[in-house]
């Protein structure tokens, strides 16, 4: 073969081929190469600001005296410690290189392409990135209008309708991202008991400590229930170990049996395993941080409305945010401030800017710096 001539590219799964990689947050370290500037702020990626606590952290520490080994392929010790935590059987459990690990091994169990998924028009954007990476249809569904009472949030009666004979996934963050919203727990528990045997609930609580303080579900106390359902939570967002990686997926024996067919021995690091562990333990630390999270929450809504911006409601650590057709350059403004938010795009908002809730003097930052970026836009 000419090398010129070579486009090795080609040889990849058409499904794959043709899908649009998903964008992360801007990384601080990225704005300061492009920009030059110091002292950034980052309010776009739903982190929790606090972090773990010292505890986990030292556990993650000596966790670094035995890096030279594998770490255990079984998980046994997050296991045990998730299973007296939540009150589970070990054997539901399924651990994954964060929550987004357990997508990808549920898209790779049980779609193919004679089979379909559903989720949400504003669902996470992973949601159809997986489908179609199987090569499985994606069935999109509209979510609620503006008007509604919940904008912007799922239809959870038109996701049902939306189920084929041949759906094996549906896709359900409770509350959502990138839009905060969520549906009461009633009205939730009645959509998984109307799905058929054959399809899979895919519940996404990522948010779900956040959630927890606006009255939403714990839908583990569901999982005896119903066999047809996945609830998937990470170490992430609450517990302030998104650089370590770490989420889990509670399901039926047999369908966490399938999972852990499929993945890999070591997806979850040493030193992750061990900050999960000791987050576990000591509980109170999240909640404080969590506490401080959502207290703070209805005082930017507040600082926001007052500038004349429309805010979808949320039950989770961030907010979605109307500014306009000028919202790229209120963005592009805000990071020569040096406060990184996200704009949405890639989720068909364009006139949206997704905003994590810092601690309250980045929110301050925030709250000041938006009116000069604001200014002739409107």
């Amino acid at each position: 073969m000419d090398a010129r001539n070579a486009h090795p590219g080609r040889l990849a799964v058409a499904a794959v081929r043709a899908i649009s990689p998903y964008v992360p947050g801007k990384p601080i370290a990225e704005l300061e190469r492009e920009l030059g500037i110091r002292n950034i702020i980052k309010l776009a990626s739903n982190e929790n600001p606090y972090g773990p606590g010292p505890e986990a952290q030292a556990a993650m520490r000596a966790a670094l005296e035995e890096i030279e080994l594998y770490p255990d392929g079984s998980g046994h010790a997050l296991k045990m410690a998730l299973a007296a935590h939540y009150r589970i059987a070990p054997e539901r459990l399924t651990l994954g290189n964060g929550s987004n690990d357990l997508l990808v091994l549920l898209a790779e169990a049980f779609l193919s392409p004679a089979a379909s998924g559903v989720y949400s028009q504003y669902g996470f954007a992973i949601y159809p990135l997986i489908v179609q990476a199987t090569g499985a249809t994606g069935l999109e569904v509209p979510a609620l209008p503006h008007a509604s009472t919940m904008p912007l949030g799922h239809d959870l009666d038109a996701m049902v309708r939306a189920v084929r004979a041949d759906t094996r996934l549906v896709f359900i963050a409770n509350p959502n991202n990138p839009t905060g919203t969520w549906a009461n727990p009633e009205a939730l528990k009645r959509c998984i008991a109307r799905l058929p045997d054959h399809t899979l609930a895919v519940l996404d609580e990522a948010y779900f400590e956040y959630g927890r303080t606006l009255g939403c579900q714990d839908a583990l106390e569901w999982i005896e229930e119903f066999p047809n359902l996945v609830v998937l939570r990470t170490f992430s967002k609450a517990y302030g170990l998104a650089g370590a990686r770490v989420g889990f997926g509670v399901s039926h024996p047999e369908v966490a049996d399938v999972l852990n067919r499929l993945r890999p021995a070591f997806n979850v690091n040493s030193v992750a395993q061990a900050g999960a562990v000791a987050v576990l333990q000591n509980p109170a630390h999240a909640a404080r941080a969590v506490a401080a999270t959502m207290a703070e929450l209805p005082r930017v809504a507040r600082g926001l409305a007052s500038l004349g911006l429309s805010v979808v409601p949320s039950a989770a650590n961030f907010l979605l945010v109307h500014i306009g057709p000028a919202a790229a350059a209120v963005n592009q403004r805000l990071l020569a401030g040096g406060v990184i938010v996200r704009p949405v795009v890639n989720y068909g908002l364009p006139e949206y800017l997704r905003i994590t809730i810092g601690k309250p003097e980045h929110n301050d930052r925030l709250l000041a710096l938006l009116p000069r970026c604001l200014e002739g836009t409107r």
